[in-house]
């Protein structure tokens, strides 16, 4: 039997574990694509123009920025989710079939938590709820709740 004001209480934390998980996931989904075109971090940067190596970076960067900062954060997790399935497929799937055999767990991770983003917004702590122009899951109403009014 589950206790009512446990769920409650995890309800009404649920936007600020999404805003918490969507800044943690931009951070260091910019921090891949900073590594990649600046080189930090350890790592070597890739030339300028090497396709698709340095697009992805660039990529990377700038949509890790914008989740991270919750701006245009639906965009912009569809676009990195998009990405990291293409990164996964084109440089990983022919390895093996399982991401512990191709060296794929991290573009599945980042592909289905910006996709898990995409369906749930941004969470708390965004700038664009800030200046309320963009509400989390709950407060959306779609057709379907709005027929029942």
């Amino acid at each position: 039997m589950t206790n009512p004001r446990l769920g409650d209480w995890l309800t009404t934390r649920q936007p600020l574990v999404l805003g918490l998980f969507r800044i943690v996931l931009g951070l260091l989904f910019a921090s891949e694509g900073a590594a990649t075109v600046f080189g930090v971090l350890d790592r070597k940067a890739s030339p300028m123009g090497d396709w698709p190596f340095w697009y992805a970076g660039v990529i990377e960067l700038v949509c890790g920025v914008l989740v991270l900062l919750g701006v245009a954060t639906r965009s912009a997790a569809f676009i990195s989710s998009g990405i990291m399935a293409f990164a996964y497929f084109t440089e990983h799937q022919r390895d093996g079939l399982f991401p512990l055999q191709n060296g794929g767990l991290a573009p599945v991770l980042f592909c289905w938590g910006f996709l898990l983003i995409v369906f749930s917004g941004p969470g708390a702590f965004s700038l664009a709820g800030l200046a309320g122009r963009e509400r989390d899951a709950h407060s959306v109403r779609g057709p379907v709740a709005e027929q029942s009014r």
